[in-house]
């Protein structure tokens, strides 16, 4: 029996040094997996599609921007530069309404507000240009963001992945763009713009 006792002692050293030992070097593996899908059911959007044009509109979802699938109303023969403004009004009135149920379960929701405006250009104006009801320096960072994606990506504008807007009083004009940060961080990331002089 004693001789089995010298033989445990080093069979018990041999296994504790087997573990993990403790390290004070400070380990990032990232956040934990979003439970957040992202991904709504939308059965609705295919049946509307016969009565309007399918359009895509981008919300928040998460602390990113997400598009997701709408159906904005034009009228058939309606003039090009008309055509642009009712689509503008339609991608505003898309964002600003509240996401539907099974978008809201998934995350999403919108900062634009209800009740925006879309005008058309000016005397001396460039034509693509939009007027919105409220100025666009004047819109939290989220709605901007999602105004410019969304716009700049539609029939609104001049499909070069820019848009051209304004408010209602101020003179000046800016050109705005849709980026990859911008999606990526529409909070903290503004959209580049370039001021527009003439039309």
């Amino acid at each position: 029996m004693r001789r089995r006792l010298p033989a445990l002692a080093a069979l018990a050293l041999l296994l504790a040094g087997c573990g993990i030992r403790p390290t004070k070097v400070p380990t990032d593996f990232g956040g934990a997996p979003s439970r957040v899908p992202c991904t709504p059911s939308q059965p609705g959007v295919i049946g509307q599609a016969a009565r309007g044009v399918p359009v895509q509109v981008f919300l928040l979802c998460g602390s990113s921007l997400v598009s997701v699938d709408r159906v904005v109303t034009v009228p058939e023969g309606t003039a090009d530069a008309r055509r642009r403004v009712i689509v503008a009004q339609g991608l505003l009135d898309q964002m600003a309404a509240p996401p539907s149920a099974g978008e809201k379960a998934a995350g999403y929701s919108t900062h634009v507000p209800r009740g925006l405006k879309a005008a058309g250009p000016r005397a001396g104006d460039p034509r693509d240009a939009l007027r919105l009801s409220t100025a666009p320096s004047a819109l939290d960072a989220y709605a901007l963001a999602q105004i410019v994606c969304t716009l700049s990506d539609s029939a609104a504008a001049e499909g070069d992945g820019s848009v051209v807007l304004g408010g209602p009083a101020d003179p000046r004009l800016r050109r705005y763009e849709c980026t990859d940060a911008l999606r990526a961080h529409p909070g903290t990331t503004e959209p580049p713009s370039t001021e527009v002089t003439a039309g």
